[in-house]
C-alpha cells in the first residue's frame, strides 16, 4: 500500500494540471497529498519543516536568484527599449519563417552555458520577429524549450558537466570519458537535429504545433489566450522607443564570457550583465538611476509567481524521493539484467524519474551511481551507460510540464506549459524511439 502512496501525488498532479491548466492549484494540491503520506498527523509542522528545507536548499537558492535577476534584467531590456532595437536589427537579415527560426537555432546553441539562459533570452528577444514573420509562438517555445534541455547534457562545457563529472569521478572517469560519451547522447543529439530540420522546413509540421501553424493561415493570432494562470508579470512595450541594438547585444555578450570566465557559474553572468545595463543605459539618458532599479525590482516582481511554483516542485521532488519513489523505481535493476539491456533500462528509467519529479539534479545523483556500477560489474560499455543516463535526463526534463525550464519559455512565448508539451511529444517520441533502437545496437556491438 505504501508503493501505492509514492505515486499519488505525482498522478494528481498530472491529472489537476491537464483538466484545470492550472498549475498553482495543481501543485499544491500535490504536494498537500505527499505532506499528508509523509507526515500522517503532523501534517502541519512536517510541511513548515519541509517548506524550510526547501529554502536552506542550495539548488532552490541558486534557482530564485535566477529568476530574481533575470525578471529584472528582460524588464530592463525591454524598458530600455533593447529588445526592440535589437528586432528591428534582426529583421533587415532575417524574413520569412525558415530564416528566422533558424536564426534563432543558432542563437539557442550560442547560449549553451545554462538552460535558464538559453530558454529566456532566445524566448524574449526573438517573439516579436517570429510573430512578425508568421511564426506561432508554439514554434519559438517547442524549439527553445528543446535546445535549452538538450543542449546542457550535449556540450561539454555547462554547469551539468561539472555535477555529472562529480558523481562519476569515483569510478574512474573525468573529461575525456564524458566527451567520448557525447557521441551515444543520442535522444538530445537527436532532437536538436530535429528542431533544425522543422525550423528548415524539411521535417514536417506535426500534432499540436501543425494545427498552430494552421491557426495563423487562417488569420488568427501568434498564440491563444488558453485561460492559463499568468506566471510572469513583464511590463508593456507598446510605447517603448527602441534603442540601439548594442543596448542588447553587449549586455548578453557580458553575461556568456562572466559565464565562462567564472567556471560556468550563472550568477557571476548575470550580476556582470546588470552592471553593463546600468553603464549603457544611464549616460544615454535612457533612464535615470532611480527608474533603473525600479524597473529592476518590478520586473523581479514579475517573476514572483514562477518563483512559488518552483518552490513547491522542489519541494514535492524532495518529498518523493522520501516516499520511496526512486526506490520503487530504480530497486528493481539488479545484477541479473543482462548488459545489452543496461542502456535501454537506464534510459527509459531515467526519463520517468526525471519526468515524475521535475528535476534533474537529485535524478543524477541517484541514477548515476546505480548504473555506472551495474554496467561496469555486467561489462557494459560505461560511456554508452552515461550517454543513456543523460539522454534520460533530457528526456523527461524537456517532457516535464513543472520542471523549471518550462516556466521559462512559458514566460518568453505566453505559451502554457501544457501547450509547449504538447507541441514537442510527436517529436521526442520518434527522438525516443529512435533512442532505443540506438542503445540496443550498440549495446549488442559494444
Amino acid at each position: 500500500m505504501d508503493n501505492i502512496f509514492a505515486f499519488v501525488p505525482l498522478i494528481t498532479l498530472i491529472l489537476l494540471a491537464l483538466f484545470t491548466k492550472n498549475m498553482a492549484v495543481s501543485m499544491v494540491t500535490a504536494v498537500f497529498f505527499a505532506m499528508l503520506f509523509l507526515h500522517k498527523g503532523n501534517i502541519l509542522s512536517g510541511t513548515i519543516e519541509a517548506f524550510y528545507d526547501t529554502l536552506s536548499d542550495s539548488s532552490f537558492q541558486f534557482c530564485l536568484i535566477l529568476i530574481v535577476l533575470f525578471g529584472g534584467i528582460i524588464e530592463l531590456f525591454q524598458q530600455s527599449g533593447a529588445l526592440q532595437g535589437f528586432g528591428n536589427l534582426i529583421s533587415k537579415y532575417a524574413k520569412g519563417q525558415k530564416k528566422v527560426m533558424i536564426l534563432a537555432w543558432f542563437m539557442s546553441a550560442i547560449m549553451f552555458v545554462d538552460e535558464y539562459l538559453n530558454s529566456i533570452t532566445v524566448t524574449f528577444s526573438m517573439r516579436n520577429i517570429t510573430d512578425q514573420n508568421g511564426i506561432p509562438r508554439e514554434h519559438l517555445a517547442f524549439q527553445a524549450h528543446t535546445m535549452a534541455c538538450c543542449l546542457c547534457a550535449a556540450v561539454p562545457f555547462t554547469s551539468w558537466i561539472g555535477f555529472s563529472l562529480s558523481l562519476v569521478k569515483d569510478y574512474g572517469m573525468g573529461f575525456e570519458e564524458y566527451v567520448k560519451s557525447i557521441p551515444f547522447m543520442f535522444y538530445p543529439l537527436f532532437m536538436m537535429l530535429i528542431a533544425l530540420l522543422v525550423a528548415a522546413g524539411i521535417v514536417p509540421k506535426l500534432g499540436h504545433l501543425r494545427k498552430a501553424y494552421r491557426r495563423i493561415e487562417e488569420g488568427g493570432p501568434a498564440f491563444l489566450d488558453e485561460g492559463a494562470e499568468n506566471l510572469v508579470d513583464i511590463g508593456s512595450v507598446e510605447d517603448v522607443t527602441p534603442s540601439p541594438a548594442i543596448n542588447a547585444l553587449l549586455p548578453i555578450a557580458v553575461l556568456v564570457a562572466g559565464v565562462l570566465i567564472f567556471d560556468n557559474d550563472l550568477i557571476h553572468g548575470l550580476v556582470l550583465a546588470l552592471a553593463c545595463q546600468l553603464i549603457l543605459y544611464i549616460p544615454q539618458k535612457i533612464m535615470t538611476i532611480p527608474e533603473f532599479f525600479e524597473t529592476f525590482f518590478n520586473g523581479a516582481k514579475g517573476m514572483t509567481n514562477i518563483g512559488i511554483i518552483v518552490f513547491l516542485g522542489f519541494t514535492l521532488s524532495t518529498a518523493n524521493e522520501q516516499l520511496g519513489f526512486f526506490d520503487i523505481v530504480i530497486g528493481g535493476v539488479g545484477g541479473s539484467v543482462p548488459p545489452v539491456l543496461i542502456p535501454i533500462i537506464a534510459f527509459l528509467l531515467v526519463a520517468f524519474c526525471v519526468f515524475a519529479v521535475g528535476g534533474c539534479w537529485v535524478v543524477m545523483l541517484i541514477t548515476m551511481p546505480v548504473f555506472v556500477p551495474l554496467a561496469m560489474t555486467a561489462g557494459a560499455s560505461i560511456p554508452l551507460t552515461v550517454a543513456a543516463v543523460m539522454s534520460g535526463i533530457c528526456l523527461g526534463y524537456s517532457l516535464c510540464f513543472y520542471a523549471d525550464t518550462v516556466f521559462m519559455c512559458t514566460a518568453g512565448t505566453k505559451v502554457p506549459n501544457i501547450t509547449i508539451i504538447k507541441t514537442i511529444l510527436p517529436y521526442a517520441a520518434i527522438a525516443g524511439v529512435l533512442s532505443c533502437v540506438g542503445y540496443a545496437v550498440c549495446g549488442l556491438v559494444m
